[in-house]
């Protein structure tokens, strides 16, 4: 029974290269539970290698696949998808150069018109906000207190000039007396020589003469002290007729009239802090703006050209200009801003600027002949540069660098960068990368989608993973469904 088993069943070890079968068949009693292990650990061992191979391999594909997948929605933006875009040529043309900045309409001359003497307002001569002349009647005051101060001074003067005419008379009075006790003297000298009068007569003559003298010297202080009065008087009376004058307040220079404050009736001061009414000039009128302190050279270096305009734009009137001409340079630049201050003289004859107001303000320096422009919009700003999308003959994007110039209106000029007859995009750079498909706009009509269908295809053959190609051509041919 044990060798009809042993027999019937394989030997694994002579499978395995072991001892002939003779050998185990002496020792069957020490080898019998060896036999039955050896074949199970061989057959784990190889389900182990064959599971780990298995999933090894699973992995490799799980991983081809996904990657395949992955691809072409990494590309197919760029390659198989067509953007539609506006696009313009770039060209050449006469550019203006100019400097933008926003200004301030100033007036050229306001004026606060205040009372200088106290008193009650009779009179308002004018409506207010309306157009005045020079010399025009503003304001009366009441004038009785002034005129009633100025009568008093007048007979002031009066009183001093009668009192400088009495002194005159006595001067001349004692300047009669003084003559005559001269006139004693001298014939008094003549008659002591020859010893017709006294020593003693002479004496008296001569002491007589220096006391007239003197009371002449006094009278003429006295005058004088008298005329110094008068002319005191004389100017109280000229400052009564000036205060007296005040009480008529009128126009001290053409313009438009502002708010006013007070209203006939009311008691007006001198000299208050609130102004009665506003005078503004507003033709002519300045406007005062900023430009930065590097355009300061070019401005002077064109200020002498004829070309040199200035111009202002009034928001919500961009088609009425008007122009004027640059009056001043500010002799120093702000520190604080980096700016420099310049004030430009308008004749404002219909009144359109208005002081306070803000407006844009165009410095047209001269004439850029046969610069290469670009619409405005084509310019894309970056971190540290400036690019646009340039449409190549293929119908692909191309990302330049730029240097972009002045802006005229819509246009700015390209200094660097580009060539005129390029075609540029204006419009849907957003969705562009370099080497992009791209169509204009309005083109083709139906025949866009079934363009990016057709780039799709013509990808796949190219492609060494056919999965891409097979992609694209499908996200073309969807494309061209949903439409």
């Amino acid at each position: 029974m044990e060798e009809k088993i042993s027999g019937d069943l394989p030997n694994p070890s002579a499978a395995a290269g072991g001892p002939p079968p003779d050998r185990l068949t002496n020792n069957s009693n020490q080898v019998r539970v060896p036999d039955k292990l050896r074949p199970s650990k061989t057959r784990a061992r190889i389900v182990q290698i064959v599971s780990v191979l298995v999933l090894v391999l699973l992995l490799l594909l799980l991983w081809r696949f996904l990657g395949d997948r992955s691809a072409p929605k990494a590309t197919g933006a760029g390659r198989g998808e067509v953007v539609p875009v506006e696009t313009a040529l770039v060209t050449q043309q006469d550019v203006p150069i100019q400097i933008k900045a926003i200004g301030n309409v100033e007036a050229l001359s306001t004026i606060a018109v205040r009372s200088q003497v106290e008193g009650t307002l009779m009179r308002v001569a004018f409506a207010p906000g309306q157009e005045v002349r020079k010399g025009d009647l503003l304001f009366m005051i009441d004038p009785r207190p002034l005129q009633a101060q100025l009568s008093q001074a007048e007979a002031n003067l009066l009183k001093a000039m009668a009192s400088v005419r009495q002194g005159l008379d006595i001067v001349a009075k004692d300047e009669a007396i003084a003559n005559n006790s001269r006139s004693i003297v001298n014939r008094d000298t003549k008659l002591i020589e020859a010893g017709v009068v006294s020593r003693e007569e002479y004496d008296n003559a001569v002491s007589k003469l220096r006391s007239d003298e003197a009371t002449v010297r006094a009278d003429q202080s006295a005058v004088a002290n008298l005329q110094a009065a008068q002319k005191a008087e004389q100017a109280a009376v000229e400052n009564a007729r000036v205060q007296l004058s005040y009480t008529t307040i009128r126009a001290p220079l053409a313009g438009k009239t502002g708010n006013l404050a007070v209203t006939a009736g009311n008691l007006v001061r001198a000299n208050d802090t609130t102004a009665m009414v506003t005078i503004t000039t507003e033709a002519p009128i300045y406007v005062t703006f900023s430009v930065p302190e590097k355009d300061l050279m070019r401005i002077r270096q064109y200020a002498a050209s004829t070309s040199f305009t200035t111009e202002v734009v009034i928001p919500g009137d961009e088609a009425n200009h008007a122009v004027g001409k640059l009056s001043l340079v500010d002799n120093t630049v702000d520190v604080a801003t980096g700016t420099v201050r310049l004030k430009a003289t308008f004749q404002n004859d219909d009144h359109r600027l208005y002081p306070g107001q803000f407006v844009n303000v165009v410095l047209t320096l001269g004439i850029q002949n046969a610069a290469v422009v670009v619409p405005s919009q084509a310019v894309q700003i970056g971190q540290d540069k400036s690019f646009v999308y340039v449409v190549r003959f293929d119908s692909t994007a191309e990302m330049r660098v730029v240097k972009p110039g002045a802006t005229a209106d819509t246009m700015t000029v390209i200094e660097d960068g580009l060539k005129p007859g390029e075609q540029v995009v204006t419009d849907g750079q957003l969705r562009l990368v370099p080497g992009a498909k791209v169509q204009p706009k309005g083109q083709g009509g139906q025949g866009g989608p079934s363009n990016r269908g057709q780039s799709g295809q013509r990808s796949g053959p190219g492609d060494q993973a056919s999965p891409s190609g097979g992609q694209g051509g499908r996200r073309g041919g969807g494309g061209n469904s949903n439409q």
